[in-house]
């Protein structure tokens, strides 16, 4: 019988299935393409159900699977062809449900796969050992440009920055009246009438202690760099990581020497080490210490169907490649608590929102 699930947790386990087929992953370049130099032999996948622990252990010509009362062995040509059906209905349908292709149902009770999304407490997928079975395991997350990407980084009104409205003393109707202004996603129109009406925008501070705490771990002054990135993305129009970051050097928001930024690359390296931070798994609402995560790296399944592997072992590819395939998006507004003046002990703050998504392909 036919089910349906999201494009997101079809290409979990399309990227897992095509591992365990390949036998091997290569490395991925910063502009997103394959690096063919660089490829690790896949020995073992672990992956967790709902009722234990799978280990997917790869041989010459068979996939040993053992976890539980499971022990035994499938062809892994058979995990290529129903890799293959998954790929192909991921580019088939028209929607972000997908149905199970035929015979796809049964190959999955038959590998002892119960849940197409894995039951981790760490946010990995799943992890990896190279080379041999006994390796040290390797976590990871897996994105899909075949379907809607998780954000790097969606922290909701954790990942709030505080604007103070200064300049002039607004009364309260002139509140209103802002507020009112536009429709509900229209933060910019409100920022624009704020300093039509004389009124000053300027940084406060980090709305969520937990997440002014996390920022400062990368750079005591980052919540006033990434509050500034976000606003030039409201009232210049920039989503593109990148393309924000050149902004900010043109700006200087944080006043640092000219050499500082042309010669060391300051901006970039704040940003990316920001980047690197959220794909490791800091979040706004969790304490974040800069420790190593159970997140050791991406593996990114592209438009042709190819899984790269990105992790923290090339550190300087992953943070490029973050660098150029990331872009601010705009949550909603309702949801995550900002775009408006709000009162807080008689001063009135104009909240932004940061969220990091991915760039479509």
């Amino acid at each position: 019988m036919a089910f349906e699930a999201s494009k997101r947790e079809w290409g979990e386990l399309y990227a897992f299935f095509r591992l365990l087929a390949d036998g091997q992953v290569c490395a991925g370049k910063a502009d997103g393409t394959k690096d063919e130099a660089l490829c690790w032999p896949v020995a073992m996948v672990q992956r967790e159900e709902h009722d234990g622990t799978r280990r997917y252990i790869v041989g010459r010509t068979n996939i040993r699977i053992v976890g539980g009362a499971h022990d035994k062995e499938v062809p892994r040509e058979d995990f290529a062809t129903v890799a293959d059906l998954i790929l192909q209905g991921l580019r088939d349908s028209r929607t972000d449900e997908v149905t199970s292709p035929p015979g796809v149902e049964e190959f999955l009770d038959e590998v002892a796969i119960y849940d197409l999304e894995a039951k981790t407490d760490d946010r990995t997928d799943f992890s990896v050992a190279f080379y041999e079975e006994q390796a040290p395991l390797v976590g990871f997350c897996v994105r899909s440009r075949l379907g809607a990407m998780l954000p790097l980084l969606d922290g909701g009104r954790a990942a709030n920055f505080k604007l103070e409205q200064t300049g002039i003393r607004f009364a309260t109707p002139t509140v209103n009246k802002i507020n009112a202004f536009g429709e509900e996603d229209d933060v910019a129109g409100r920022m624009l009438m704020i300093e039509r009406l004389g009124g000053v925008l300027k940084y406060s501070d980090v709305a969520d202690k937990v997440f002014r705490s996390n920022l400062s771990m990368i750079d005591l002054h980052m919540g006033r760099l990434m509050a500034e990135m976000v606003r030039l993305s409201w009232l210049d129009g920039l989503t593109k990581v990148a393309d924000l970051t050149e902004a900010l050097k043109r700006l200087n928001p944080l006043k640092v020497k000219d050499e500082l930024i042309a010669k060391h690359g300051f901006y970039e390296y704040k940003v990316k080490e920001l980047l690197l931070a959220a794909a490791q798994g800091m979040r706004p609402a969790k304490l974040y210490n800069g420790t190593d995560s159970a997140i050791a790296g991406f593996l990114v399944v592209n438009g042709d169907g190819q899984v790269l592997c990105f992790q923290r072992a090339l550190r300087q590819t992953f943070a490029d490649y973050l660098y150029h395939h990331t872009r601010l998006e705009k949550g909603a507004t309702a949801k995550d608590k900002y775009g408006y003046l709000e009162r807080e002990n008689g001063v009135y703050y104009f909240k932004l929102n940061l969220k990091i998504g991915w760039l479509k392909r």
